[in-house]
């Protein structure tokens, strides 16, 4: 693949951890996942003869292609591990640093902060990238998020370049199904979460019923830590006395309008503890879905900064 490094310095080799974990990230949804492949696709690249490092004209090539078979495994066997989770199992949600001040780990390197947030990570994306078949979403991401020529992917996934236009194009159809008909702009987006935030501060369903699509679901993901619906909440009314229920039961909860993977969101914090990051799909300027992640091991990224 053309776009790693020319030398096989070790410069340039640590250079391609952030597109690495930036693609891991994509095809995995999981922050702490992205940085054990991209370990081990390190641990990999070091454990060649040097002579065979020599050789590889492309050691970026080389570590992507390594990190999208490590991924590939790991998706195999996530299904089976995500059958074992208690409730829903959701992304970890991205913070924007830009929004946030130093922390108590201020210095040191978090592998979050290497991720691009853009279109290709939103929780709305990521959601439907995980109703694809592991070789789907290696095909479609590798392609059509990073435009990687098919001849290049058919390397990671063990298949023609035939065959994995034909996965991408599958995975295509699923992306075009899933997608609303109607969407807003950002500021759209962006109104819609702070009427949502002033409504569930002030507790009043009425209002919280209008502001969510009368077909809205909400999916909570609290990992069996915490208390979380271990099945996805439908409709807007019902949503809303879910939302008023859980005000009702933490008093002192405090909301921040925050990016949550590069879109609007909110964060519920209390005592200063990050405690749910929900985010929002927002379809002719109502909210069809909220994604709201509770598992503490999901949060550890937002609890290494200062929001205030």
């Amino acid at each position: 693949m053309s776009r790693g490094t020319a030398g096989a310095n070790a410069e340039g080799i640590a250079g391609e951890r952030r597109q690495l974990m930036n693609v891991a990230y994509r095809l995995l949804g999981s922050v702490a996942e992205s940085e054990d492949a991209v370990q081990e696709a390190y641990t990999r690249w070091y454990a060649l003869p040097r002579g065979r490092r020599d050789e590889i004209a492309s050691p970026g090539a080389w570590l992507t292609t390594v990190t999208g078979r490590i991924c590939l495994d790991v998706l195999g066997s996530a299904r089976a591990r995500r059958e074992r989770y208690v409730g829903a199992w959701l992304p970890d949600p991205l913070p924007d640093r830009a929004e946030w001040g130093p922390g108590p780990s201020a210095g040191l390197a978090d592998p979050a902060d290497q991720m691009v947030l853009d279109e290709s990570v939103t929780m709305a994306f990521l959601v439907v990238l995980e109703s694809m078949t592991p070789a789907e979403r290696v095909a479609f991401v590798l392609h059509d998020v990073f435009r990687y020529p098919f001849a290049e992917i058919a390397a990671v996934l063990g298949r023609t370049p035939a065959a994995c236009k034909q996965l991408a194009a599958s995975a295509r159809r699923r992306v075009r199904a899933a997608r609303a008909p109607v969407s807003v702009g950002e500021a759209g987006r962006a109104d819609a979460v702070r009427q949502v935030k002033e409504a569930w501060e002030s507790k009043d369903i009425a209002t919280l019923v209008d502001l969510l699509d009368p077909a809205a679901v909400m999916t909570a993901d609290g990992g069996g830590l915490v208390g979380a619906a271990l099945r996805p909440i439908e409709g807007g009314t019902r949503i809303a006395q879910y939302m008023v229920a859980i005000a009702d039961k933490a008093p002192g909860l405090e909301l921040l309008e925050r990016s949550v993977n590069g879109a609007p969101g909110l964060v519920a914090r209390r005592d200063g503890v990050v405690m749910t990051v929900a985010s929002f799909d927002v379809t002719d300027g109502r909210v069809a879905r909220i994604w709201a992640v509770r598992n503490p091991e999901k949060l550890r990224p937002w609890a290494r900064h200062d929001m205030s």
